[in-house]
């Protein structure tokens, strides 16, 4: 069996209630990672320039959580932005909201959002949720490592 590496999470999320109950989900799951919070999207759209500069402290996230309903640039709007730009377009983004509007939904995807999942109201909903996100994402999915997306890309 391949052992399964660390890998980083990007959580933009604006509500630190939130914030708080998603790490510790997180954090409890089997797989080793390292979690970055963002509260806006103008913040993770910051975070990202840097990644793509290889700047310490600043990894280009393997999978990004994003909440929709942001003050400023929105879930749908960064959404945008990083689909557009070709070294962050291959990055899955699970749309993680409370938000279970059709039409938000049909958005999502037409945006290119990888996944949409309504937020659970329970801190055992969270942490199953999260579980099978990741246990889909890091284990089961099929996936390049960011060196190889590098690669193809130049």
């Amino acid at each position: 069996m391949t052992p399964i590496k660390p890998i980083t999470i990007m959580l933009v999320e604006d509500d630190p209630g939130d914030q708080k109950l998603i790490k510790q989900s997180l954090l409890k799951q089997r797989i080793s990672n390292e979690i970055h919070i963002t509260s806006t999207g103008e913040e993770a759209l910051e975070f990202l320039e840097k990644a793509k500069d290889d700047v310490d402290g600043f990894p280009v996230p393997d999978l990004i959580l994003l909440d929709l309903n942001m003050p400023g640039i929105g879930g749908k709007e960064f959404l945008k932005c990083i689909k557009a730009d070709n070294q962050l377009d291959t990055i899955p983004v699970v749309i993680l909201t409370t938000s279970d509007s059709d039409q938000d939904i049909i958005d999502s995807y037409k945006l290119h959002a990888s996944g949409y999942i309504k937020k659970p109201v329970s801190l055992i909903g969270f942490k199953d949720v999260l579980r099978d996100l990741e246990e889909y994402w890091f284990v089961i999915c099929k996936r390049v490592t960011k060196e190889q997306m590098f690669y193809m890309k130049s």
